[in-house]
């Protein structure tokens, strides 16, 4: 029996039928297919998504080959591609291209179908998640219609289908709104606690793009400032070869791996390895083309929840998480990571409507995170939290739909574009309903 696992090893299906359509019409007769049968269809990608929002149970869709750019238009500065290609790989044809994104999260290994549909976002700019770079997208509907949408075309559909949960339909192709490709500055330091939260509102004032990691049972925090630069791309100063081995590679990937493993073995180390981990990364400055600024490598496995809440209340909740966190007993050797968004326009995006800031918890693979991530999700919920739809969270239609205005306008186009539910499995049964 075929069986579908996640990244993280958290959720597991076990489809029926496995199909690599090779194109959109074999797509079509697979929607017709399941729709006479009264079965479901998945299209899955890389399984990135912590929660199981794109599990197939009877029909598992991959994306095969259909991967890479399809058109680009200079004059509109937009770019289509394949909605399986991974995001690794649209941000090295852009950079052939002499092009980019605006702004990108920290992984590049899911598909941009996923991306955008789960609502994969980045930190500050004047559009912060991927789906809010969009500027047109095509599906098949759960009635076998090949739709296009954009602002001019079906905007009632791009409205909400841009983090679309994979329950409108099926992406074939995606296009995004692009810039000529420019130079990102990184610049990353450690600072105490109190410093960041008490810099962190002008700081993210003055640069183009923040982000800050709070570890846990220590008063030490790593900020990350990135800026643009207004130079050409050959006067830019990457990482020299040694100190990307010696920072990204051992400490933040090999080291970090196994102090995670000691710390799974052994609980009371957790405080002592947060203090050490926290210190081990110094200060730097670097730049290069964005995707390489803006991505890491990530190859210790873990499972997050990430939360987001209005930004007036962002650092009071980040504060409050603490506070709780502290007070529970509990060891996290996980940083906690915070960023902010711009509001945007997408019907059931987190920043829907409100400028944001993202508070993410994570654990490894093998430690327990249950506990940590209920205690966590009750102070977000507190202050108006929306939780990420691709990562770890207990909410239900029933409490998601006062969170988000524009909730019923999604059920409605969910409702004329998938009548039948193909696209349906547990997942979207709980967070949308029937």
């Amino acid at each position: 029996m075929t069986e579908w696992t996640n990244w993280s090893g958290l959720e597991t299906a076990h489809p029926r039928r496995v199909v690599e359509p090779a194109d959109t019409a074999a797509i079509i007769a697979e929607v017709e297919r399941a729709r006479a049968e009264r079965t479901t269809l998945k299209m899955v990608g890389t399984g990135h998504s912590f929660t199981a929002i794109s599990a197939p149970e009877h029909t598992m869709l991959t994306p095969g080959g259909r991967r890479g750019i399809v058109a680009v238009d200079r004059e509109a500065m937009t770019v289509t591609a394949h909605a399986g290609t991974p995001l690794s790989v649209l941000n090295s044809e852009l950079e052939r291209l002499g092009l980019s994104l605006h702004n990108m999260g920290d992984i590049d290994q899911q598909t941009l179908a996923g991306a955008t549909s789960t609502g994969t976002h980045g930190s500050g700019g004047h559009a912060a998640g991927l789906a809010a770079q969009l500027a047109g997208l095509e599906l098949v509907t759960g009635t076998g219609e090949v739709l296009r949408a954009s602002a001019d075309e079906n905007p009632d559909v791009f409205a909400v289908a841009r983090v679309g949960l994979g329950a409108l339909g099926v992406l074939t192709t995606l296009t995004f709104q692009v810039e000529p490709l420019f130079v990102l500055e990184a610049h990353e330091q450690p600072m105490s606690w109190d410093a960041a939260l008490e810099g962190f509102d002008q700081m993210s004032a003055e640069s183009h793009h923040v982000d800050m990691y709070w570890f846990p049972h220590t008063d030490r925090v790593l900020l990350k400032r990135n800026d643009r630069l207004d130079v050409d791309l050959d006067e830019a100063e990457p990482l020299p070869r040694w100190r990307a081995a010696l920072d990204d590679d051992l400490l933040s990937n090999r080291l970090f791996g196994a102090l995670c493993a000691v710390g799974n073995a052994v609980p009371a180390a957790v405080p002592l390895i947060n203090r050490v981990s926290s210190r081990a990364l110094g200060a730097r400055t670097y730049s290069d083309v964005p995707h390489r600024v803006f991505t890491t490598e990530r190859r210790v496995v873990f499972r997050e929840m990430e939360y987001a809440v209005p930004r007036a209340a962002g650092l009071s909740a980040l504060r409050e998480a603490r506070a709780v966190l502290d007070a529970s007993g509990l060891g996290v050797g996980f940083p906690v990571e915070v960023r902010t968004a711009p509001a945007d326009d997408i019907a059931l995006s987190t920043a829907s409507g409100r400028d944001s800031l993202y508070v993410a918890f994570h654990v490894h693979r093998d430690a327990e995170h249950r506990e940590y991530f209920a205690l966590m999700e009750q102070v977000m919920r507190a202050h108006d939290g929306r939780p990420h739809w691709g990562k770890v969270h207990t909410r239900t239609a029933a409490d998601l739909a006062p969170a988000y205005p524009r909730f019923e306008e999604f059920l409605a186009v969910r409702d004329r574009l998938d009548p039948d539910r193909v696209f349906a499995n547990p997942y979207l049964r709980r967070v949308l309903g029937e």
